[in-house]
């Protein structure tokens, strides 16, 4: 059954989390990793973990293949999925901020002219200092709402709230962006005319 449903090229994630949780072995795991992890690897690199997603993301199947028994409520796997992809983030964060950083002293002034002249005007930056004026809690919120994609339910299961504590960050998140947003569009109308 699973070898036709991997065939399948309309192949739903959901078939495949079913199957695993019936039957968690090597050949269901296989399909839920095919069907599931573009969505751990989009999680990290949203976040800026550009270089280590695809680590971070098989850490996180990894994880979910060796708990799959601790899982008590199927409709909420795919949020259990992203509290582990939390905790790593966080434990990668945490690793990271525990690292010294060395400069090669003769190197510094190359890299100050190269930061002068770095362009600011792209979109990835722009979304990033958007993002800035949010806190963790909203940023991540929206993240998991707009990028991820994630019900609000799943939002709620992944940051251990409520669901209306969920709906009330993404919709005070996105109140937030739109006044500084409203400001930025009347400073470019300015400009271009």
């Amino acid at each position: 059954m699973i070898n036709e449903t991997v065939t399948n090229k309309h192949y739903l994630p959901e078939a495949a989390i079913e199957a695993f949780l019936d039957a968690p072995n090597e050949e269901s795991f296989a399909a839920l990793f095919k069907s599931l992890n573009p969505r751990p690897v989009a999680f990290f690199r949203a976040r800026g973990c550009e270089a280590v997603a695809e680590d971070l993301a098989q850490e996180v199947m990894l994880t979910v293949y060796g708990k799959a028994a601790q899982v008590r409520n199927r409709a909420l796997f795919r949020a259990w999925v992203f509290r582990i992809a939390r905790n790593a983030l966080s434990r990668h964060w945490g690793q990271r901020a525990r690292e010294v950083e060395t400069v090669d002293l003769a190197e510094v002034p190359e890299r100050f002219v190269a930061s002068k002249n770095h362009s600011v005007g792209t979109l990835g930056f722009e979304f990033h200092r958007w993002m800035a004026f949010l806190d963790s809690q909203e940023r991540e919120a929206l993240t998991l709402r707009f990028i991820d994609e994630c019900e609000y339910h799943e939002i709620a299961a992944a940051q251990t709230i409520p669901i209306g504590t969920a709906q009330w960050r993404v919709f005070n998140a996105k109140k937030k962006l739109a006044s500084h947003l409203e400001k930025i569009e009347i400073n470019v109308t300015r400009i271009s005319a």
